[in-house]
């Protein structure tokens, strides 16, 4: 015998199917990015002075009238150097007033909720290390890659304290290191090991913020930390700590330029008006070192000379993602794969901007 529904209970059965599927897909990534964890991970980036002085970058580009009546939603982190500096300048502001467009600014504390905020809708455009997005297309987060920065192999390295017995990573074994997973530092780690012949499985892994590992390891509750600029930096310039090996030969250490793919597909003229005003204060954060270190010691709490240190290993630009780059960043993600960090097996190359960014 059929049962007869009314037209409204047809709906409200719809309905609360739709709202379990929703929390369904909600929760996956909201694990992956749990597992993903602080990537705090341009943390390397310091910002450009927020005073005026000659040496700052000056709006030179007047707006596309395509970008007319554009809204942009721009997340950034504090140690993202290049987006942090932009906001406390106002230049991209600048660049849009003429047509009448407006930009918003939203401060997260690390590359997972940037882009969970960009799945949302909440923003349009952000900037994480290597590892976030990797984490948010295994997660289904419609989002493109449409720019690197370079960083440095110099700015993550696996450190032990200077009194350590331990000479080099193979000696690692059977040792607890602190990283932070799913970060730029543990593939990093995977990648040291692997090269130093010791399987992952065969250390005792402790899985730590930066702040929470750095007082394990001055309190040599762990043998050894996998970490990145500027923590890297004050680290060594506090404890004396050695580096066993840093990323060079091993891991990229690239920073990405991310954008939802409504905004790529919906606003590329307003898109590239961000890009050009993300490369000029690039360009001044590479000649100008001191002036960065001073301008984020306040916001990170870590002295200017430190900072200074970590700037002069480091490098800026903003570049289109090449074979040799996405080839690298699929590497990432097949690795992940293999320890089993993200669920499913991901292309990077299906997610790169095929546009054009002004060198």
């Amino acid at each position: 015998m059929l049962t007869k529904f009314s037209p409204i209970r047809l709906l409200g059965i719809a309905f609360a199917f739709l709202q379990r599927f929703q929390q369904r897909r909600i929760r996956t990534f909201s694990l992956l990015f749990a597992v993903g964890l602080s990537l705090t991970l341009a943390l390397s980036a310091c910002s450009p002075s927020a005073s005026n002085n000659s040496a700052t970058p000056q709006t030179s580009q007047a707006p596309s009238p395509a970008a007319s009546g554009t809204t942009v939603h721009i997340g950034y982190q504090k140690a993202s150097t290049v987006l942090y500096a932009l906001k406390a300048r106002g230049e991209l502001e600048k660049a849009f007033a003429a047509s009448g467009s407006s930009v918003t600014w939203s401060e997260f504390p690390a590359g997972p909720p940037l882009l969970e905020a960009l799945n949302a809708g909440s923003i349009d455009f952000g900037y994480t290390g290597e590892s976030p997005p990797i984490f948010a297309q295994a997660g289904g987060i419609p989002l493109v890659y449409v720019a690197y920065d370079p960083w440095s192999p110099k700015a993550e390295a696996i450190l032990v304290p200077k009194d350590s017995p331990i000479k080099s990573v193979a000696e690692l074994k059977g040792k607890k290191v602190a990283f932070a997973k799913g970060s730029n530092a543990n593939y990093l780690l995977v990648k040291a090991l692997e090269k130093a012949g010791v399987q992952y499985s065969d250390i005792q892994r402790v899985s730590l913020t930066p702040a929470d590992a750095r007082a394990v390891f001055e309190g040599k509750k762990v043998d050894a930390w996998a970490i990145w600029d500027p923590y890297l930096a004050a680290a060594e310039a506090a404890t004396g700590a050695r580096t066993l090996a840093d990323a060079t030969g091993l891991a990229p250490n690239r920073g990405y330029y991310l954008a939802a793919k409504s905004f790529v597909d919906g606003k590329p003229d307003a898109l590239k008006i961000v890009l050009d005003q993300v490369k000029q204060v690039s360009n001044w954060a590479k000649n100008n070192p001191s002036e960065v270190a001073k301008f984020l010691s306040p916001a990170l709490g870590i002295d200017a000379p430190v900072l200074e240190i970590a700037e002069k290993r480091r490098e800026y630009d903003v570049l289109p993602l090449t074979d040799e780059v996405i080839s690298k960043q699929q590497e990432v993600a097949d690795t992940f794969y293999k320890i089993k960090l993200i669920p499913k097996e991901i292309k990077i190359k299906e997610i790169v901007w095929q546009g054009k960014v002004n060198k």
